[in-house]
């Protein structure tokens, strides 16, 4: 028996599968999708079978496989029919997309042995009547103990051995048993109530044909209970036999969902996301794998869990960036989930009140169906929302707050109600510059400028996390004349605690890092513990709070200014969103958005809450400038440690792709990244607008080849990036 494996080796040009010889002692055992390990180049690293067969017709002698890893197959058939359809769509590495669908301690070539954690317990080995007997006669009062509570409570914990705990071993009388112990434990309150479902939300429901597969686009303006159709869905998939995929886009938003679930559905749930420790996600792996939960709930990775006859797939804040993998593999969880909703012929709910501009076109196309949710629960009103111009208000000294959210915050305050202030920047401020010579501090590896970062008293960089300490001097000059600029989330939080009587709690990077930050700072500010929440855009969708009646958006031209092409969609969602937060309940809620650009049209439609408008104007422009979704884009990102090499290289390929690809197809440089340089890597990027062009794929597979032998270039192809 043969064995064909794909192995973890860290190189592009042995990305390809490799074939063993089966040892008699696993012939009866292997199965595809088992980890092996196999020698390879002098060691033994670790791989995934692929495939078996009795027949090899190769000239090479074969070496065998070493052992197996795992009693068991940890890629079941789906996920590997799913690794190949992925592999062919994005044009990733064989290895890396399998990797992708693991936890660490079951990748190939894990570093960390992680292994299911076991408590021990002692029981009792002989009859209760024979115990009796022995204590009758027994002179020893810790054995006495220890045996009349066996007798009572029938198993006891074990962490330390002792004499009596030795001598009754010995005896036989007791013995160890081991019991596996789950790592993660939810801290799921269970205070949310089981809701009726409105008129609309029954009737969104009733549309939804569980029984096959189809993409659905439940649109649905914020606070319109999207959450409560999402858990009547899965609730009817249980009760059909079939189990379900719940996707969030952000772990702030876990603690509450996991909430929601809990008291809705038990504890018969597998939690995966990235705050989770390595064994904790080994654990909830476990779980699913053994078939012992029926819901999943987590981020983008959670979409590989390898749930078997899954009923539903539902994405939450479909429009959210985070779902797409921004290295390799670069996947994105919603094509992800129509693959596997195809696969288990079961309906794929995308949900959003801001839907990205793709998703909505296809609505509108008839390739998804189309739901719609058009007033909030309960029949709460959406917050009223006024746009400050921040250019007037500069002029009268008011370069943080405006007067009007000052005054909103103290109203608020006072009636002991609660406010989200939102900014989209961390740290303290954004650079630090010399008034003298001008000059910047900026990472010497990365071509940004340096977040000065006041609680650690250190400039950092949030692309390569090189830091400095704050220097008084400027280390061009010499100048002692040097100021920071700009305004981070840790700066608006010192403002604020200035300003006014209230207690503050931040949540961006900084202050989550912890492990169950995310989940203290969201159940603390639930309990009105804190007043006033700030933070950056993981703030902005999802939680709901019945005490917020006041969202403040610092600078809402931070996301316009980026120089991508969905800037404006990005800009509106976010306001959107943010906005969303306020008078989910009885209260009325009230926004104020802070902008330099307040003509911008992206404002204007998000102060309307009126996303169709939003839609058809930006579509114009996207129509305009041939962009998604009226063209498919594709960049190629070519990478190196060396300026000329990159360089030379990056214009091959901008020929390559002019002279072989379809006339219609739009070739967009070679140009340098918006960061050129990262860790002291050098980046450009062709970009790829297209129609239809059937050898689009075969052209750049052209260029994978090449470059997987080139030491020098580094070339990684994004179909469907959401940045460029």
């Amino acid at each position: 028996m043969y064995a064909s494996v794909v192995i973890e080796y860290g190189n592009k040009a042995v990305d390809r599968e490799f074939t063993y010889i089966v040892p008699k002692e696993y012939k009866d055992k292997i199965r595809i999708g088992h980890r092996v390990m196999v020698p390879f180049n002098g060691r033994d690293i670790e791989g995934f079978v692929l495939r078996l067969s009795n027949n090899y017709q190769g000239e090479y002698e074969l070496k065998e496989i070493s052992m197996l890893c795992d009693d068991e197959p940890i890629l079941n058939e789906e996920m590997l029919i799913l690794g190949r359809e992925i592999q062919e769509e994005i044009l990733c590495s064989k290895i890396s997309i399998y990797q992708a669908m693991l936890p660490k301690g079951l990748k190939a070539q894990h570093k960390i042995n992680i292994k299911a954690k076991l408590d021990r317990y002692m029981v009792l080995n002989k009859s209760d009547q024979e115990i009796i007997d022995y204590i009758k006669g027994c002179r020893y009062s810790k054995q006495v103990e220890i045996l009349n509570e066996l007798l009572d409570k029938r198993k006891i914990k074990v962490d330390m051995l002792n004499s009596g705990i030795n001598t009754l071993l010995k005896k036989e009388l007791i013995k160890f048993i081991y019991e596996e112990v789950n790592r993660y434990e939810s801290k799921a309150t269970g205070k949310y109530k089981v809701v009726t479902l409105n008129k609309e939300q029954a009737e969104v429901c009733e549309k939804v044909n569980l029984e096959e597969f189809n993409p659905y686009l439940l649109y649905g303006v914020t606070g319109s209970g999207k959450t409560e159709v999402y858990m009547e869905l899965i609730d009817r998939t249980l009760k059909m036999g079939k189990n379900a995929i719940m996707l969030v886009p952000e772990i702030s938003l876990t603690p509450q969902i996991v909430d929601r679930f809990v008291t809705r559905f038990g504890s018969d749930i597998a939690i995966l996301h990235s705050g989770l420790s390595d064994g904790e996600k080994y654990d909830e792996y476990r779980k699913i794998l053994d078939g012992r939960v029926r819901i999943v709930v987590g981020a983008r990775s959670a979409i590989f869990a390898p749930l078997k006859n899954i009923g539903i797939i539902v994405i939450d804040e479909e429009h959210t960036q985070t779902y797409k993998q921004e290295s390799n593999p670069m996947y994105h969880a919603r094509d992800v989930a129509m693959m596997r909703g195809k696969y288990h012929n079961a309906p794929v709910i995308l949900g959003s009140a801001t839907p990205s501009l793709e998703s909505f076109a296809r609505a509108m196309n008839g390739v998804y169906k189309l739901l719609t949710l058009t007033k909030r629960a309960k029949d709460a009103k959406l917050p009223e929302v006024t746009i400050v111009s921040m250019r007037d208000e500069v002029k009268r000294g008011n370069f943080v707050l405006s007067r009007l959210l000052k005054d909103k915050i103290i109203d608020r305050l006072n009636k002991n109600e609660q406010i989200i202030l939102l900014l989209n920047r961390r740290g303290y401020s954004s650079m630090l510059t010399c008034r003298d010579c001008g000059s910047v501090l900026k990472c010497p590896n990365c071509d940004i400028s340096l977040t000065y970062h006041k609680s650690s008293n250190t400039n950092r960089c949030h692309y390569c996390n090189y830091s400095i300490k704050n220097v008084n001097k400027c280390l061009q000059c010499g100048s002692s004349n040097i100021k920071d600029y700009g305004l981070g989330t840790e700066k608006l939080e010192e403002e604020i605690k200035k300003m006014f009587n209230a207690k503050v709690v931040r949540m961006d990077m900084d202050t989550t890092s912890k492990k169950g930050m995310h989940e203290k700072i969201v159940n603390d500010f639930g309990e009105h513990k804190f007043d006033i929440l700030l933070g950056t855009q993981m703030i902005a969708k999802g939680l709901d709070f019945p005490l917020v009646t006041l969202v403040g958006v610092i600078n809402a031209d931070a996301s316009l200014n980026v120089p991508d092409f969905r800037s404006a969609e990005v800009t509106y969602q976010l306001l959107s969103q943010v906005s969303g937060r306020a008078g989910r309940s009885e209260l009325p809620g009230e926004v104020i958005i802070q902008s330099y650009n307040p003509e911008h049209y992206s404002l204007r439609y998000a102060k309307k809450h009126d996303y169709i408008d939003f839609y058809k104007e930006e579509m114009k422009i996207r129509k305009e400038l041939n962009y998604s979704p009226y063209y498919y884009i594709t960049v190629v990102n070519i990478s190196s440690k060396d300026y000329d090499e990159g360089f030379k290289e990056a214009n091959k390929i901008g020929d390559f792709l002019r002279r072989n690809l379809d006339v219609n197809s739009k070739v967009l440089g070679p140009a340098t990244a918006n960061v050129f340089k990262i860790n002291n890597i050098y980046h450009y990027q062709c970009i790829i607008k297209y129609k239809r062009d059937e050898r689009i794929k075969s052209v750049l597979r052209k260029i994978d080849e090449v470059y997987k032998v080139n030491n020098k270039v580094s070339v990684c192809v994004d179909v469907n990036p959401v940045r460029v």
